[in-house]
């Protein structure tokens, strides 16, 4: 686990080695335990890291060449089925220089160009230099776990795995990147390949970039597959299920560093401490993390269910009940994101990521369960849109008109139940996708539009949903959510806050055999009769309660919505004051106020939305306006104070 960077010139000036040092410098925090860079002859290009030791943590100095320093690599992440490959290259007549997993890409890349990519499971993103063909290979693993930014100018292509570093480069200053405004309005992160950076992009999951002879060529190598198999039984998926949960997540825990878990007393966390404890002849470290204060924090604090199954799998089990500083944290927090996001999960992330780093280097995390096994609340939609279908029309019109005048709030159980009837009737005689649409959003295109003073268009959602299938409607859920929140919010979020405390967090549940059997389970097993996870859950039944199995799900995040009205009201006001919109000049300042005052008042529940534009004001101060987190966080400070 590192941060990779890297430049290659079209103009033929030399890459400078200081440049790549500073670079890395401002990612220190991705590798703390070493650097290294490789120019190649002529300074046509340069490759460089900075290193968190995990496998072989004496002997894998990166860059690594092979043995005649022909071949050049650089790599972030791991690769998890690096032994087996080993064995297979060595029995080829490949000689390794050390016993890291980065070395057999070198190897792979020599015996099969650029098809290597499809014998690699694991989570990375590299950069390889082929001397001979003066030829830069960068690339992302399929299912986006880490992530790679990319400039492109007329004199050079610079790449890096956070985009500050790419801000290094001359000639690049940060800029607002306008066309990512909407979508990120909209859905509460940027999709890629867009960034929040003008002049960066995100490369896509799955996807290749090489440069040769000054031409760029960029390429998709794997998607998720679309074929649905209904021959299977209940029974052999269940069996299916089991097997490869297991199989994800003994491979997740090679390491020669220690290594724990999150745990928060869900399904996903609680499978993936029950497969560690089961591969493992001592006690599984768990972390868990709870909220200190009134209703709100009760709601998630998830504190007694983790206690729970901590004792059930004996873990040498450790928690933190926190009231956290969220004025001091955020500034901090978005400058480690490189980008605005809506999605308070990443307080939460960086939290209990800090506290497990204390003890461990690597922790395995359940991101992923729920687009996988059918977990989220959204993907029963289409089962009760059945059963209101049931009714007259005029009385779900009736409906929907009184739910529309309901109170709406997160953090209250009443008002939760309230909100949710409200979304639910309000979308309920859309499209499907126009339907999972409005359980995605942020804020509507319409609002949207209104706040930029601009026409809405298409977005990442219509391209996504353009290219999922239609064979089954859960899966194309699940297509569509593994092209957009899953790689560009949920698993940015938990590689950015993870590695700000140089944690490495892996996702057995997205190991990749996993995710492609997952993707051929038919609808009516993953959501059967209602029930959430339904095969997951039945595969697991022999080593969890039901209690636990069938508990309401809570997200990874935080009362938010309860600290705006009241901790960060001031600050809130401030930053979304008429004269601050006014001066940053991006938003109609009447809409902005029209949102604070129906949230405030109840009318809607606008967490998502006030927290969306806070923490874009916040990252502006930050990136755009050039000050740092100390500075930003002592002026929010003096606002409470």
């Amino acid at each position: 686990m590192c941060g990779i960077h890297g430049l290659y010139r079209f103009d033929g000036e030399p890459v400078a080695p200081a440049l790549l040092s500073a670079m890395g410098d401002i990612t220190r925090h991705r590798g703390p335990d070493d650097e290294g860079l490789h120019i190649a002859p002529g300074g046509r290009c340069g490759i460089a890291m900075r290193r968190l030791s995990i496998i072989d943590p004496a002997g894998g100095h990166q860059p690594i060449s092979n043995a005649d320093d022909r071949l050049w690599v650089v790599c972030n992440g791991e690769i998890y089925n690096f032994r087996e490959l080993r064995a297979e290259l060595q029995e080829r007549g490949c000689r390794f220089k050390t016993g890291s997993d980065t070395e057999v890409l070198l190897h792979l890349y020599d015996l099969h160009g650029d098809d290597f990519v499809h014998r690699l499971n694991g989570m990375f993103n590299f950069a390889l230099w082929d001397e001979r063909r003066k030829r830069l290979l960068i690339g992302r693993d399929p299912l986006g776990v880490k992530p790679l930014y990319v400039h492109r100018s007329a004199t050079m292509l610079g790449f890096a795995t956070e985009a500050k570093a790419l801000l290094q480069l001359p000639g690049l200053s940060a800029e607002l990147n306008r066309d990512a405004l909407a979508d990120y309005l909209h859905l509460g992160y940027v999709p890629a390949p867009q960034s929040m950076l003008a002049g960066i992009r995100k490369l896509p999951p799955a996807t290749l970039l090489a440069v040769e002879n000054g031409e760029v060529k960029e390429w998709r190598y794997w998607r998720l597959p679309s074929r649905i198999d209904r021959a299977t039984t209940e029974a052999e998926w269940v069996e299916r299920i089991r097997t490869g949960m297991d199989a994800a997540v003994h491979r997740q825990m090679v390491s020669d560093v220690p290594i724990g878990a999150f745990l928060s007393g869900g399904v996903d966390s609680s499978a993936v401490v029950a497969c560690m404890a089961r591969h493992s002849d001592r006690p599984i470290r768990s972390y868990a993390i709870g909220f200190e204060g009134g209703e709100a924090e009760r709601l998630y604090n998830e504190l007694p269910y983790a206690r729970r199954v901590a004792g059930l799998l004996g873990t040498e089990h450790h928690e933190i009940v926190v009231k956290p500083d969220v004025v001091g944290l955020l500034p901090k927090l978005l400058w480690h994101m490189d980008e605005p996001v809506a999605d308070s999960a990443f307080i939460t992330t960086y939290l209990v990521s800090e506290f497990a780093r204390r003890d461990v280097k690597v922790i395995l995390s359940g991101v992923g369960g729920d687009e996988l096994f059918g977990g989220y609340r959204r993907y029963l939609g289409d089962h009760y849109v059945r059963k209101l279908q049931r009714l007259p029309r005029w009385s779900r019109r009736l409906m929907s008109r009184v739910a529309g005048q309901l109170p709406s709030d997160r953090h209250s159980k009443l008002l939760n139940h309230l909100r949710l009837a409200r979304g639910f009737l309000a979308s309920a005689e859309l499209s499907p996708d126009e339907r999972y649409r409005s359980y995605l959003q942020v804020l509507d295109r319409g609002t949207v539009a209104a706040l930029t003073r601009s026409a809405a268009g298409g977005d990442a959602l219509d391209a996504a949903f353009a290219a999922a299938g239609d064979e089954d409607a859960l899966n194309r859920m699940f297509a569509v959510d593994a092209e957009t929140q899953l790689p560009d919010d949920l698993l940015l979020l938990t590689d950015k806050m993870s590695m700000a405390v140089s944690l490495e967090c892996r996702v057995p549940l997205l190991d990749l055999e996993l995710v492609e059997l997952a993707a051929a389970i038919p609808e009516s097993l993953k959501v059967k009769n209602g029930r959430l996870k339904h095969l997951m859950k039945q595969a697991l039944a022999d080593v969890l309660p039901p209690d636990i199995l069938d508990r309401r799900k809570r997200g990874f995040g935080t009362p938010m919505g309860a600290w705006l009205k009241r901790d960060l009201a001031p600050v809130l006001r401030r930053l979304l004051a008429r004269d601050v919109v006014r001066d940053r000049g991006l938003f109609d300042a009447d809409v902005v106020a029209r949102l604070v005052a129906d949230h405030e008042a109840a009318r809607m529940d606008g967490t998502d939305a006030l927290l969306a534009l806070m923490n874009l004001e916040i990252w502006s101060r930050l990136y755009l306006d050039g000050r740092s987190p100390d500075d930003v966080t002592a002026e929010l400070k003096s606002l409470i104070a």
